[in-house]
């Protein structure tokens, strides 16, 4: 468990040092998956570097996607929406889990996507298909935290496995 505290840390070390190339060697991405006992609802965070999501966005619909430019701010909730729905599922207790668009953030070089489901009964199974940026690379890693009652599963994804579940 404790390696993918580390790799967790060295994959947002990634996102910080190779800011200064314009193309960076390592494909990483994470996405928490964080169940709140209060509003009995999953919050989803995915966190990626904002150049891999511009053209894992541009090959999938076919058109140009720039973050930072605010003409593109329409297209970019419209396709995210989409793209989420397609690379990201969830089921709690065996049932698939409706998951919302909320909206994104830019921070620097990366993009945070945020997602929130339904409303669900506290889980004691939950599994989840995140494949991000699957479309694009082929070597494309996605970090997942599986977060309930305050419990972390951390799994390690590498294309093409998209696959992970956590018992609480």
């Amino acid at each position: 468990m404790k390696s993918f505290k580390y790799i967790f840390l060295f994959s947002l070390f990634l996102f910080s040092t190779f800011s200064f190339i314009e193309k960076h060697p390592y494909h990483v991405g994470s996405v928490e998956i964080n169940h709140n006992e209060k509003s009995k609802t999953f919050e989803i965070t995915g966190r990626f570097f904002m150049d891999d999501l511009e053209n894992a966005l541009g090959k999938k619909f076919g058109k140009p996607f720039h973050f930072n430019d605010p003409k593109y701010k329409t297209q970019l909730n419209e396709a995210l929406k989409n793209y989420s729905a397609e690379y990201f599922k969830l089921k709690s207790d065996g049932n698939f889990v409706k998951i919302n668009f909320v909206g994104y953030e830019e921070d620097h070089e990366s993009v945070n996507i945020y997602l929130e489901s339904e409303s669900v009964a506290k889980p004691k199974k939950v599994e989840a298909a995140v494949s991000f940026l699957y479309n694009y690379f082929d070597d494309q890693i996605n970090i997942v935290h599986l977060i309930v009652g305050g419990n972390r599963k951390s799994e390690k994804l590498s294309y093409p496995n998209r696959y992970t579940f956590g018992t609480f």
